[in-house]
């Protein structure tokens, strides 16, 4: 496996070799640039797939991908970078040497380091010792180059979490010659292979369209890193990957992507989180640079294991991955912050996480409690299938028992005003409350786009980065009593209609991804593939700033993938719903069982006039359910689905309902 340690600093992207020839797969339909500005923090640079060493310019107004389209000066070039995450630059101080001996191909001017703004060429090394905390100083080493005659500079830099010497023979065995065409070559065929199973038929929808999807299906790939050989922290025979930043963004629709395009990666991911618990403790949910980072919700690393233990993916130790997943709903680390959950006693004992919650047995967050009580529901949910899988019988019934715990947060009396005491003509939220039962208030609209922000540590409420109105309809182990608490069906539909139509919703963050997909639940989907189209491409689009929000490790580039492709995962189940595709055709290549799946739309309209299913059929026979199973990616198939311009009954019968 190419893990890519150094890194050719000719910044060999995927816009290099965009020209290729020869090869299966459309390298022009891919813009690395889209969402480098805006906040969308995508990685530009130069990286193979899930590739370690990430070269690029780094700019003065650098984030974690280092590189902004926003004009802003060049500061230099590194090559160990995040993609799409908020947040400071994480890699901004390790250890690292630099001396010219380590460099090839280009006149040494001079050498040397700098810390703040002072800088000397004497000594030629910099040791930063990372056992406190640095984040008020900024240090680096530089090189200065002689200008070339030729007008190009080839340098070649190692890279290694071990040591300088691992870096060297990195670096050499990587990139033994200074061979740019073979470099970029080698470049093109990792790509292909990640990227060659996935193909449409335009059908006259147009290019920016086709480079937003191909652009969103790249981004899956950058991460999480495969660090494999370079983990200082521990030594086994298991996989190694990092940059799990963060699971909390990635669980819902990036790794489902990754099951069905690159199963074989996530069976290494996995097999990584599972040695981590084995090592640490305890699963990750938001791991970078071989640190714990901050937890955002619930273990959703449980989700990641559970979604791919539905889905049949081999090579994977599944007694143990049960361990690791029951450990988490079980039993409380004393830095829940950082992973596992927190509040476990008050979970077990009031089923839900009160407000003001005293936690003596760790220390973390004492907010986000509706949030996290609504992700710790789903996260038993995703155990409980495992459990099933693997004849836990009871532990089946307590997770399932637990999965319903996002009831005792919801207060059917509550009411919702604008800010001009407007009464949003709606009753019924959830809400913070205490452990002995009394309520307390948060205003459903508060941490709403139209109100203020609410993350991590700025403005910190019992929600984390959406409102109550975005978490109402976070419930997918059982949208029946959802839907029924609700008001019914036709009430369910008026309310996600008024979130999607008010400005309540910020389709920039995850949360609300799936809130386009669930008027499925209602029995009605022909709304929700209406529902994308205000979303994509007004929102999603093929220009720099084409995200509108931070891509998270391509959580945003695999909603755009699935949604485009006409299908969208319910991560943690089999299911995947269905909506016409954006192209004539979508076809996907099982990379291990060689089955082609394909979605074909008949009275395609690039106008995307005709957007309702009138009639569906699967390999030839009629085909009435609004969603499918992963087993057409696993044995193949052809799903036609035949289109017009109004709503039809498909997929609305009660015999075909995807509510239990």
């Amino acid at each position: 496996m190419c893990h890519g340690y150094s890194s050719g600093l000719a910044l060999l992207t995927l816009g290099t070799i965009a020209k290729a020839q020869g090869t299966s797969v459309n390298f022009n339909l891919v813009n690395p640039l889209i969402g480098s500005y805006n906040g969308g923090n995508v990685f530009a640079g130069a990286s193979l797939p899930f590739g370690m060493a990430k070269a690029v310019a780094d700019v003065s107004g650098a984030n974690t991908a280092g590189f902004s389209y926003d004009f802003s000066n060049v500061t230099g070039f590194s090559a160990l970078h995040d993609s799409g995450t908020g947040g400071k630059p994480s890699m901004g101080n390790f250890p690292l040497s630099a001396q010219p001996s380590y460099f090839k191909g280009g006149d040494i001017r001079d050498t040397g380091i700098w810390v703040n703004e002072r800088a000397g060429t004497e000594p030629k090394e910099l040791f930063v010792n990372r056992g406190y905390s640095l984040f008020y100083i900024q240090a680096g080493a530089f090189v200065r180059f002689r200008k070339p005659t030729n007008g190009v500079i080839q340098a070649r830099m190692g890279v290694s979490f071990l040591s300088t010497d691992q870096a060297c023979q990195n670096a050499e065995q990587e990139i033994p010659d200074f061979d740019f065409a073979a470099v970029r070559s080698a470049a093109e065929e990792a790509w292909e292979r990640r990227l060659k199973g996935v193909s449409i038929k335009a059908g006259g929808a147009s290019s920016d369209l086709q480079k937003t999807f191909f652009s969103g299906f790249y981004r899956t790939l950058l991460s999480p890193q495969n660090y494999t050989g370079e983990n200082p922290l521990w030594s086994d025979n298991e996989p190694y990957f990092d940059s799990f930043y963060c699971i909390w963004d990635s669980f819902r629709t990036t790794f489902p992507y990754l099951v069905v395009t690159q199963p074989d990666a996530v069976s290494h991911m996995i097999r990584s989180l599972i040695s981590t618990y084995t090592h640490l403790g305890w699963l990750p949910d938001c791991r970078m640079q071989l640190c714990k980072g901050y937890s955002q919700g619930g273990s959703n690393a449980d989700v990641v294991i559970g979604d791919a233990y539905v889905k049949k993916l081999t090579g994977i130790d599944w007694d143990m991955a049960y361990k690791a997943v029951v450990n988490d709903a079980e039993n409380e680390p004393f830095d829940w912050g950082v992973n596992g959950r927190g509040g476990l006693q008050s979970w077990k004992r009031y089923g839900y996480i009160p407000f003001n919650d005293f936690d003596h047995w760790g220390f973390g967050p004492d907010f986000h409690t509706i949030s996290r009580t609504l992700e710790y529901a789903y996260n038993d949910f995703a155990v409980a299938q495992m459990s099933k899988g693997l004849n836990h019988d009871s532990d089946y019934e307590k997770y399932m028992q637990r999965s319903a715990n996002w009831l005792n947060l919801y207060k059917a009396n509550q009411t919702s005003f604008w800010m001009n005491g407007t009464d949003t003509g709606f009753t019924g939220f959830f809400q913070p409350r205490f452990a002995n039962g009394t309520w307390r208030y948060q205003d459903p609209i508060e941490c709403s786009p139209l109100d203020s922000f609410c993350s991590y540590s700025s403005n910190p409420k019992e929600t984390f980065e959406s409102a109550i109105w975005e978490y109402m309809f976070y419930v997918p182990q059982d949208q029946a009593t959802l839907i029924k608490t609700l008001g019914g069906a036709s009430e369910f539909i008026r309310r996600l209609d008024y979130l999607h139509e008010s400005g309540l919703l910020d389709i920039g963050n995850e949360p609300s991804e799936l809130t386009c997909f669930q008027y499925h639940y209602a029995g009605r989907p022909g709304l929700s593939g209406r529902r994308l189209h205000t979303y994509i491409p007004s929102s999603f689009n093929a220009g720099v700033d084409g995200l509108p929000g931070n891509d998270d490790s391509g959580a945003s580039g695999s909603f755009l993938a699935f949604a485009m492709s006409g299908i969208f995962p319910v991560a943690g189940q089999n299911v995947y719903l269905i909506v016409p595709p954006y192209f004539e055709s979508v076809s996907y290549t099982h990379p291990q069982t060689g089955k082609v799946a394909t979605i074909v739309n008949h009275n395609f309209d690039p106008t995307y006039q005709a957007m309702y299913v009138q009639n569906a059929t699967l390999d030839g026979r009629a085909y009435s359910k609004s969603w499918i199973g992963h087993e057409f990616f696993l044995d193949g198939g052809t799903l036609e689905l035949t289109l017009g311009q109004a709503e039809s009954d498909w997929g609305t019968h009660e015999k075909d309902s995807l509510v239990w």
